[in-house]
């Protein structure tokens, strides 16, 4: 699904990224369901199990993104978004926003997570309070922004070409190659958190999953099954190798011969 028409901010418009005032109050509305954090916490799981996250880097979820546009503040909060590099603030200080340019470089991807009432998503309005496809395209100019849709399993991603989003193609393992983040995403079903679903994951370039912790503390249990096994298995081995000699011994002695004279 792609809006059919957009219009571009006028070049009289005037954007510009300043620090959210400290008397901002951000909206306090609750996530549409509980899955959600889940599905933000799981992405990120992975990428940081993997060593990808860096100290430099800001991925969040809920979190909001600011632009001021003709001088109004717009706020904006993706369920899960990724910026490479971010300008780092004081020990014990906590970000409770986050201005592109300002403060560091824009967003690289944005995600947005359909629940059952499609929401702004897709909306192009080009006013405020601006639409999130609106804000993340022509304002914020987040080079990818993926929309997902859990219950059916559906993704779609958009990239940032010459000024406007396109929708791209999956490969025909059905994900999508993020360059930013040299990692393609896609769709997973399967159990997470006691929930039986569709899950956002990542794949490296030669298609390896990224594995979640309890993914890794069951390989790391198969391997060690494994490796106890192998053991058993050679010291089954070592004890019929011995039983077998002692055979050999006995049969040897029971015809006269003295094994160690052979």
């Amino acid at each position: 699904m792609t809006p059919s028409a957009i219009d571009l901010p006028p070049k009289s418009t005037i954007i510009t990224w300043e620090k959210l005032p400290d008397d901002f109050i951000l909206p306090d509305e609750p996530v549409d369901n509980n899955l959600q954090p889940l599905l933000a916490a799981a992405l990120r799981e992975s990428l940081e199990l993997a060593g990808l996250i860096l100290e430099s880097m800001l991925i969040a979820s809920n979190f909001g993104l600011c632009a001021t546009v003709k001088t109004q503040t717009v706020v904006k909060a993706p369920d899960w978004v990724y910026i490479p590099s971010v300008k780092p603030i004081a020990s014990g200080e906590i970000r409770r926003s986050y201005t592109p340019h300002l403060q560091g470089e824009i967003p690289a991807i944005v995600l947005e997570f359909i629940s059952e009432t499609e929401g702004s998503e897709y909306s192009i309005n080009p006013h405020y309070p601006y639409g999130k496809w609106y804000f993340y395209e022509q304002i914020l100019q987040v080079p990818v922004y993926g929309i997902f849709q859990p219950k059916t399993g559906e993704l779609d991603v958009y990239c940032l070409v010459a000024g406007k989003y396109e929708q791209q193609l999956p490969d025909e393992n059905n994900r999508y190659w993020i360059k930013e983040l040299n990692l393609f995403i896609g769709i997973w079903q399967g159990t997470k958190a006691e929930f039986t679903t569709n899950w956002l994951r990542w794949w490296d370039k030669s298609g390896n999953l990224l594995l979640w912790g309890s993914e890794l503390v069951e390989q790391e249990r198969q391997r060690a099954e494994q490796e106890r096994q192998r053991a058993e298995q050679a010291e089954l081995e070592l004890e019929q190798e011995q039983i077998s000699r002692q055979c050999l011994v006995q049969k040897l002695k029971e015809l006269g011969v003295n094994p160690e004279n052979l």
